[in-house]
């Protein structure tokens, strides 16, 4: 059998399904947002923190180092506005520059989630970034999206399509089946 270009169906159809594996691929691949905030770029641990985050798999598609302003603190915490906390949040993102990254993996939130470890540092597995670096609950390094909705939307805030970078690395064969 051969296609209209003369072709054997067989390479059309080889063709056709690489191209699928592709596009499936990068669909099959979650983001999810981190922020590395005031007291993890104040104590130099930027590149421990990423290190670990890249050990198990997952890719950096956007890196940026910035001071968040009042208005972008309070659409990124907006969910606890209200709260008793919510002033604090906002006050301590605000506080000093952090680095924002968007981590792209399969299952990247929950990876990104367990890597990071329990919000309270005392509560932190070592092992963890948290457990391993920080001491107390409002100075725990990392904030990371609770839920790929949460993910889009805060890549969405912090992010423009065109600073998302879209690439293969050689060893995915070796992280991924």
């Amino acid at each position: 059998m051969r296609t209209g270009e003369g072709r054997p169906a067989t390479a059309f159809l080889c063709e056709s399904f690489t191209l699928y594996k592709e596009v499936f691929h990068f669909m099959a691949q979650e983001q999810t947002l981190i922020i590395l905030k005031p007291d993890a770029v104040q104590r130099g641990l930027i590149g421990p923190i990423l290190t670990r985050l890249e050990q198990r798999g997952l890719k950096l598609v956007g890196l940026k180092l910035m001071q968040i302003n009042e208005d972008l603190a309070r659409k990124h915490y907006a969910a606890h506005e209200g709260k008793p906390f919510f002033p604090g949040l906002v006050e301590y993102i605000t506080s000093g520059p952090v680095v924002v990254g968007v981590i792209e993996g399969k299952d990247a939130v929950q990876v990104v989630r367990n890597t990071m470890g329990a919000t309270n540092p005392a509560s932190a597995a070592p092992g963890t970034i948290r457990g391993d670096f920080a001491v107390e609950i409002g100075r725990n390094l990392i904030h990371g999206s609770d839920s790929p909705e949460s993910g889009a939307r805060e890549v969405a805030l912090f992010f423009k399509e065109e600073e998302l970078v879209r690439y293969e690395r050689s060893n995915e064969r070796w992280i991924r089946e």
